[in-house]
């Protein structure tokens, strides 16, 4: 059964057909660093949807942290991909 149209959900909808179309990308991108882009958008809208989808302050705080830990992820990657850090 499908649900009613809730205009108050255009933004989780929104959220949820950002983050499907960033995992197709992910799978079917052949370019490691272009897979990087995808999956940081893929982690945007997953905290979008977090903190839409529960009304709670409970999931602000849940979406703060995963935005916090995937942004980290995302840069370790990157500085691993860049070079890293440079012993001097």
């Amino acid at each position: 059964m499908i649900p009613a149209y809730d205009a108050g959900m255009l933004p989780v909808y929104i959220c949820g057909i950002v983050a499907l179309y960033a995992v197709i990308r992910v799978l079917t991108e052949k370019k490691t660093l272009k897979k990087l882009v995808f999956l940081n958008v893929m982690n945007f809208a997953i905290t979008g949807l977090i903190v839409l989808s529960i009304p709670d302050i409970m999931a602000l705080f849940a979406g703060i942290a995963y935005f916090v830990g995937s942004t980290l992820e995302a840069n370790a990657i990157a500085s691993t991909f860049a070079g890293g850090v440079a012993n001097e």
